[in-house]
Order: structure tokens, then C-alpha cells, then sequence
């Protein structure tokens, strides 16, 4: 008896002590405690390199720029000439939106040829250390198995869960994923789905917009009801039936964060998507990563500096050494694919902006256009190989490494000029031409931009070990006064000079006004050169 009494309540120790150690690792905190303790996950700063696949329906119709659901229905798109092809395009392709409008447009999107495994293990291949999918865009449509939204990739078009296999697929690859949410802004940016023609054969024939559930009565969205993907009316957007829109977006993004735990999330927006909605989403995915690691292990990207969070630059890069990690993004064209754009980036211009975003303590996430039925387009694979390879021989100088005293040297470095010249601007609002003069989203270098200076150089360190990285390496001496003896950075005393590619020493002489580098001749094309520099005396 006084055993089995024994036994009994070692048992119910036993149990509460499981359940106080449960209980404790379920603890909800709150926002502010998040990000009080909040730092940046060494992960994320240690890969520097992230591919994203920004794809959805907006990616079948072949021209149109990165908009196109929106700028279909536009006769007119005002200052936003990325969109100017789409709704001529549409008309002869498609007809007139009245009777084949967007929600068309997601039917015959069936990704027929998508293959996340072959996806994932392409981007590692090509250095990728992280994977970030569009979970929904300004369309509005939801690219995973949503239980709070009919208009999702499951039920409608490819009828596949197209996170589920990205997630995967990503973690047997055994890297970090992310998901981006961009659908904030959908009430606002599908108002022209509401309008009809100003002119022609059309003039006042409502869009698809202004259909009910009833229309759908014996055609292919009989069920379906159009306002759950457009919104309601504008004259029917009361404030009570706004809240409510703001309640789903938080359901549906709470699941998408519970479902799939990624270990990323941006909100395509400056702030948290619907403020307090957002931050609860953010709140979920910081607690959940919490309760699983003992510490915040995930991110939170913002285009706004917001504490407990990381900075993200669309289209562009920092303009200084930041204290802080950050991440810029870029694409090839428009975010979708499109025929009728030449490449915004090749392998020189994205080595250029991930070396330029190391060397300032940021990361660079690569948009890959996939076509729509999920294949890397010929192009794009051409010049992710080059930087794959690149990759393969100089990343001990991105990879794991931290931003030394400065960022670089050279020209544009020294006279503070602007080295973004010739940017070409991708869907940035009708304000693009300002953001291009003071701001840095969409401010980046691109295929139209000049090459760098053959004096042009950037640093990264990692241990005792410090990279200098030459933009625009070409046969012949540059100085970087950086590595005087009297330079307020106080370099030390340089031992050996060798490149990375080959382990050839560099002929090198350093005085108290700079170092003059003897670059050797370069065989072909002329991506950024490595040099490894060893000193006699490290002043890190």
C-alpha cells in the first residue's frame, strides 16, 4: 500500500513537472517582449544569399508588366508605364474584362510542370542558403491551403499547395524558408476591377469586378463567389465589413504561419500588414520559434525600421555601413514574368548588388521569374549558373562574414558620389522618379547602369581574415588608400596579398597614404575579382 502510495505520487510529480515544462515552453509573449529581446538570427546573417520564387497567376499572361491584374482593367495607367501593355494585351488575348476578368486568368494557371524539389536543389546548387515563396500578392490570392479563403492555389487553377511542396522540398534541401504576404493592400489596388471603359465599342459595360455569386450559375466558378477575390464594392466597404476583411487576414495568416513554420516572413508594406493584424501574425511567428528553440530564431522583414524586426530595401540597397542587418531584394524583370521586358539584372549586376549589400552588412534575396507552368526561364538559369559558380570559388569572402570598419574604397566611395546612375525603376508607385533621387528602394544598379571603376572595391571579413573585392578587376595598378599606414581606419601592416580563385600571391606596395595592388591580366569576362589579405598586425 505505502508503495503503490509511493508510486502514485512520484507519478503525479512526475506529470505536473511535464506539464510546468510544457506550459513554460508554450509561454505566449507579448509583441513588445519579442522584440525587446529580439536579435537578428545568426543564420540569417551568416547566408547572405537567398533565391525567392515571386510567382503566382500573374505570370501567364505573357506581357503586361508586374501588375498586370491590376493594370488589365486600366485604359489608362497614368505614370505607371510598367503596366502600359496590359490591357491591350488582354483585350486580344483574352477579351474584354466584363467577361474574362482575372478570376480567368487564376483558372488557367495550372503550373503543370512545377517541381519544387527541382526547384529548391537548383538554387542551392547556385549557392542559394535560403528558400522565400509568394504566399499571396496584391491579387489577393492565396498560394497555399487556406481554410479561410475560397481563392486559394488548392481549390482554384493549379489546385496544388504550392507552399506546402516549396516548404517541403526546402527543408530535405535542409535550408531556412520564407514566405512573403503581400495582399494589404488588395481592396485599394483592385478598384479598377469595379470600373468599366471610358470610351469605345465597351464604354460603361461594368468588369468582372461588379459579378455576384448568382452569375456564377453553370459556368467553371459556380460556388465561387467573385467579391471573396476582389472585395466588396466600394460603396459597400463599411467600416464594420472593413474589420472584418482585417479579421480573415490575420486567420489566414496565422494558419499560413502555424501550418508551415517558416523562418521567415515579410510584409510587402512599410508597416506591419493592418497594424495591429500584422504585428499579431509577427507575434505568432516569433512565439512559435520561441517555444521551439528557447530564443527567436525566425525573421521579421518590414520595409520600415521597426524594433524586433529587419529592414528590407526593394529594388535597391543601403547607402552606408549599417549597424544593423538587412536584406535587399531584387528581380530580373517585373516580379512576374514578361516577354515584353529586357533583364533588369544579369550575373554582373546581381554579383555586384550582393557584394554591395555583404560589404554593408545585408543580405540579397533573387527573385527567379518562374513561367507559369514553373519552369526557370533559359535566360535567368544562364545567369544564376554564372553566379553559382562564382559562388563556388569565392564564397568564403560572402558567406559567414561580417562588414569590416568600411564598406569599400574607390571613387564613388571616397567623393560620396551616387553610383546607381541609369537605375531603371520596377513598380514603384507614381512617385518612382523621387524615390530614385533620395531614397534607397528602388534605387539599384542594373543592365543599363555604368560598370564600376577598376579602382572599386568592397570588404568583407570573417576571423582573421579580411576579402577585398574588386568590382571591376582589370590588368594594371589601383590604389586604395584605405590601407595607408595613416588611414583613419588604421589597417595594420599588410603580409601577403593572394587571390582566391587561384591562391596566386599579388604583387603589393603599402605606404602611409594607401596600398598600390598590381591586378593581373583577367581572362575573359570580368566578374569581381577576390584578393585574401593576411597581416603582419590585425587592427579588426
Amino acid at each position: 500500500m505505502n508503495r503503490m502510495k509511493h508510486f502514485r505520487v512520484l507519478s503525479f510529480l512526475f506529470f505536473a513537472s511535464v506539464v510546468s515544462i510544457t506550459l513554460a515552453q508554450e509561454k505566449e509573449l507579448s509583441w513588445d517582449e519579442l522584440a525587446d529581446q529580439y536579435e537578428c538570427p545568426e543564420w540569417f546573417r551568416d547566408a547572405k544569399f537567398g533565391i525567392w520564387f515571386h510567382w503566382g497567376p500573374q505570370a501567364v499572361p505573357e506581357q503586361g508588366g508586374g501588375w498586370y491584374a491590376r493594370h488589365m482593367y486600366m485604359q489608362d495607367v497614368g505614370k505607371q508605364k510598367f503596366g502600359k501593355m496590359a490591357n491591350p494585351y488582354h483585350l486580344q488575348t483574352y477579351g474584354h474584362p466584363s467577361e474574362f476578368g482575372f478570376k480567368d486568368v487564376i483558372n488557367s494557371w495550372k503550373a503543370e510542370n512545377f517541381d519544387a524539389e527541382y526547384l529548391i536543389n537548383f538554387s542551392k546548387e547556385n549557392g542559394a542558403k535560403y528558400i522565400v515563396a509568394l504566399a499571396n500578392h496584391h491579387d489577393h490570392f492565396d498560394l497555399f491551403d487556406s481554410s479561410y479563403h475560397p481563392w486559394n492555389s488548392v481549390d482554384v487553377g493549379p489546385k496544388k499547395d504550392i507552399i506546402g511542396a516549396f516548404e517541403k522540398a526546402t527543408r530535405n534541401a535542409g535550408l531556412k524558408f520564407g514566405v512573403t504576404s503581400h495582399d494589404d493592400r488588395f481592396l485599394n489596388w483592385w478598384l479598377p476591377a469595379f470600373g468599366s471603359d471610358k470610351d469605345g465599342i465597351h464604354k460603361g459595360v461594368p468588369y468582372d469586378g461588379r459579378l455576384t455569386k448568382e452569375d456564377g450559375k453553370g459556368k467553371w466558378w459556380e460556388g465561387l463567389d467573385p467579391k471573396d477575390l476582389y472585395g466588396p464594392a466600394p460603396e459597400d466597404r463599411t467600416p464594420e465589413v472593413i474589420e472584418e476583411i482585417k479579421k480573415n487576414w490575420q486567420k489566414r495568416h496565422i494558419e499560413l504561419v502555424n501550418k508551415y513554420k517558416p523562418d521567415l516572413l515579410y510584409n510587402d508594406g512599410f508597416n506591419f500588414s493592418y497594424d495591429k493584424y500584422g504585428k499579431e501574425v509577427a507575434r505568432k511567428l516569433y512565439n512559435n520559434s520561441f517555444n521551439e528553440n528557447g530564443f527567436v530564431n525566425a525573421v521579421m522583414l518590414l520595409k520600415r525600421k521597426e524594433k524586433g524586426t529587419v529592414n528590407e530595401v526593394e529594388s535597391g540597397g543601403s547607402n552606408t555601413l549599417r549597424e544593423d542587418p538587412w536584406q535587399s531584394e531584387i528581380t530580373f524583370t517585373d516580379w512576374f514574368y514578361k516577354k515584353d521586358r529586357h533583364l533588369t539584372h544579369n550575373a554582373r549586376t546581381i554579383l555586384e548588388m550582393l557584394i554591395e549589400a555583404v560589404s554593408k552588412n545585408g543580405n540579397l534575396l533573387l527573385n527567379i521569374e518562374l513561367h507559369p507552368d514553373g519552369t526557370i526561364p533559359a535566360e535567368q538559369k544562364v545567369n544564376i549558373n554564372i553566379v553559382g559558380d562564382w559562388l563556388k570559388i569565392n564564397g568564403e569572402a560572402i558567406y559567414g562574414t561580417r562588414p569590416w570598419k568600411v564598406y569599400g574604397d574607390g571613387k564613388s566611395v571616397r567623393e560620396d558620389t551616387e553610383i546607381t546612375s541609369n537605375v531603371e525603376v520596377r513598380n514603384a508607385g507614381d512617385d518612382f522618379a523621387k524615390k530614385v533621387n533620395t531614397a534607397e528602394h528602388y534605387n539599384q544598379r542594373t543592365t543599363a547602369s555604368p560598370e564600376y571603376a577598376s579602382d572599386e572595391v568592397r570588404f568583407t571579413k570573417k576571423g582573421d581574415n579580411l576579402y577585398i573585392m574588386v568590382m571591376n578587376p582589370e590588368k594594371g595598378d589601383i590604389e586604395i588608400p584605405t590601407f595607408g599606414f595613416n588611414n583613419k581606419a588604421n589597417p595594420g601592416k599588410i603580409k601577403k596579398l593572394s587571390r582566391l580563385d587561384t591562391h596566386d600571391k599579388i604583387k603589393f606596395k603599402q605606404t602611409k597614404t594607401n596600398a598600390i595592388i598590381s591586378i593581373p591580366a583577367i581572362n575573359g569576362r570580368s566578374y569581381p575579382m577576390v584578393l585574401k589579405v593576411n597581416f603582419k598586425s590585425i587592427n579588426f
